[in-house]
């Protein structure tokens, strides 16, 4: 939920490219903002995903879930590279190899 709710963050941003950091300007942008359903989407994601969390740790030690989220980065930049066309270079995709086999160990513990 954590992934999803980025890209639609970054969806709702993306065609304005970067908010400048003065206070007139930000609220114009959070008008802006305010009409994105992008916007929505990520924010509902991330209350789902609190949900979502809170019975992870009910149930798995802080220790084992708290890696586990690391799965999401994986999540994140490949979807940003189907969904958005951001770039995909060797060096991301070797990171990404690395986060895998790190969960995977983790996992395995």
């Amino acid at each position: 939920m954590n992934a999803i709710a980025q890209l639609a963050l970054k969806a709702s941003v993306k065609g304005a490219g970067a908010i400048a950091l003065t206070l007139s300007d930000a609220g114009v942008a959070a008008l802006r903002l305010a009409g994105e359903p992008w916007l929505w989407l990520g924010l509902g994601c991330y209350v789902v995903s609190v949900g979502v969390w809170i019975l992870a740790l009910s149930r798995v030690e802080v220790s084992i879930a708290y890696p586990m989220l690391s799965i999401g980065y994986v999540v994140n930049a490949v979807a940003a590279w189907a969904w958005l066309g951001e770039s995909m270079s060797l060096t991301k995709v070797g990171g990404i190899g690395i986060i895998v086999l790190g969960v995977f160990v983790l996992a395995r513990s």
